[in-house]
């Protein structure tokens, strides 16, 4: 089985906006600081995927998606469904930032502080390739039941010149 899902970071010009996932029960991500996003719903595309979940997820609205990546978590929840995700940094969006968030809690995180939050290992690598403005990029990361970081993979697409 396979899910299709968004990574969605907002930048607003010197800070990304996390998500703190602090308040579902029996959530895989509890406690991590990650991006907003989410899974498709039926017959959607990725750009519609990360707009509803964008403004599902903070209340604003994204009109520029810049799409930097794809990657493959293999059996990431170690229920038989490896999911694949689109991976964008938005820089133009509008609208007034929820003060609830249904996910967790909400931040805007200065450049220099976002590596110093906890996340997944493999956040860390890919988050690092975005913001040295790195080539589209496909990977593979794959994690243990315990939520370790056991192997990744990348290839980057250099750009095409005209």
């Amino acid at each position: 089985m396979t899910k299709l899902s968004t990574i969605c970071y907002l930048d607003n010009g010197s800070e990304i906006l996390l998500l703190h996932r602090n308040k579902k029960p029996n959530d895989i991500h509890e406690g991590k600081w990650i991006s907003v996003g989410g899974k498709f719903e039926a017959g959607e595309t990725p750009e519609e995927c990360a707009i509803r979940e964008i403004k599902e997820e903070t209340g604003l609205t994204a009109t520029k998606l810049d799409l930097r990546g794809f990657i493959t978590f293999p059996d990431f929840k170690h229920d038989g469904e490896d999911w694949y995700s689109f991976v964008y940094v938005v820089t133009e969006f509008e609208g007034e930032l929820l003060e609830e968030c249904d996910e967790g809690t909400l931040e805007w995180v200065p450049y220099d502080q976002v590596m110093a939050k906890p996340t997944w290992e493999g956040d860390y690598i890919y988050l690092d390739w975005l913001v040295k403005h790195t080539p589209y990029f496909s990977a593979k990361f794959t994690y243990d039941t315990n939520g370790e970081l056991t192997e990744h993979t990348v290839e980057f697409k250099e750009e095409k010149k005209d």
